[in-house]
């Protein structure tokens, strides 16, 4: 089983149209939607954030489920998390409304508690890890699950605006890096994280900094660079045709990179650093290739193992 943990919440997107912007409501959360795709390309997927039991969450446990994600913690009565995205271009700006909210009712004891047996790899990153005492919480969870072998997978997915005090959180995300096994960031998370230095000086900071056997930099619309087993490959993205939005572009990347290493058996630090260049090049393509068709598709809809 592949372990998601990191927040669940409603977006309220804004559709495209004329005059006064109108929103849908979609089911999100870098992590959820992560265990989302995770479960849709056939990887067992257990989620270990709470979710409320007001209506919203009803809409996201419903889509959960729906797709065969496991629900491993209990519903809170607290009210669910939002955020409102607005479109430029295409492109995604974030309001997030979080404070005291279900997907924040986690302690280390809970999430001890409700790890599933036989768990093979527990990912986590996005606004869980941004500030508080849950980030804290998910930091020690993600520490101890290295400690014990499991394969620990990070996508910090930066929320600049989220953050309050850059040192506090550099120094969980350097705690973060140090234990992570696989770990895909986006060069703009990157950059936030080290602007002293350009894009290549900055993977070089980051490659110093982590324990990852697997390191994947995305670059949008100008594919990724991935690292491993001693190799370099850089990829094209692929076409995406018609672009909808770019929500969840990069979830679906990351889950598609955690299912397939899963099903090739690469999950050990040790399968990983023997990875051929050919495999990471399969790897990266096939990642670039699900997040553009959920380009393709308004808000975050990562596709089936079978579209791909």
């Amino acid at each position: 089983m592949i372990a998601v943990g990191g927040e669940n919440l409603i977006d309220f997107v804004q559709a495209a149209g004329e005059g006064l912007p109108s929103y849908i409501a979609n089911p999100g959360g870098s992590p959820y939607n992560c265990a989302i795709a995770l479960a849709r390309q056939g990887v067992e997927t257990g989620y270990m954030t709470p979710v409320s039991t007001d209506a919203l969450g009803g809409l996201l446990t419903g889509r959960l489920e729906a797709d065969g994600v496991v629900l491993l913690a209990e519903r809170s009565e607290k009210p669910t998390s939002l955020a409102v995205v607005s479109l430029e271009d295409g492109i995604p700006t974030y309001a997030f409304h979080r404070s005291g909210t279900a997907e924040r009712q986690v302690d280390l004891a809970m999430l001890e508690a409700v790890t599933p047996d036989g768990l093979d790899v527990f990912h986590v990153g996005g606004l869980a890890v941004a500030d508080g005492a849950d980030a804290d919480a998910w930091q020690a969870y993600f520490s101890a699950c290295a400690s014990r072998g499991i394969c620990t997978s990070l996508d910090p997915n930066v929320r600049a605006s989220l953050i309050a005090d850059r040192a506090a959180y550099m120094a969980r995300m350097e705690r973060l890096l140090a234990d992570a096994r696989v770990l895909k960031l986006s060069d703009e998370d990157l950059l936030w994280m080290y602007p002293e230095a350009d894009l290549d000086a900055a993977i070089d900071v980051l490659r110093g900094k982590t324990g990852a056997a697997l390191v994947v930099v995305t670059l949008g619309p100008d594919g990724a660079i991935g690292f491993a087993g001693g190799h370099r490959v850089a990829i094209p993205a692929a076409p995406v045709e018609p672009l909808i939005d770019t929500v969840g572009a990069g979830d679906t990347f990351m889950a598609t990179l955690l299912a397939q290493i899963s099903r090739d058996g690469m999950l050990s630090a040790e399968g990983l650093g023997a990875m051929s260049a050919e495999t990471l090049e399969r790897l990266l393509s096939t990642a670039s290739r699900a997040a553009a068709i959920n380009c393709t598709r308004s808000g975050c809809n990562p596709p089936f193992l079978s579209e791909l």
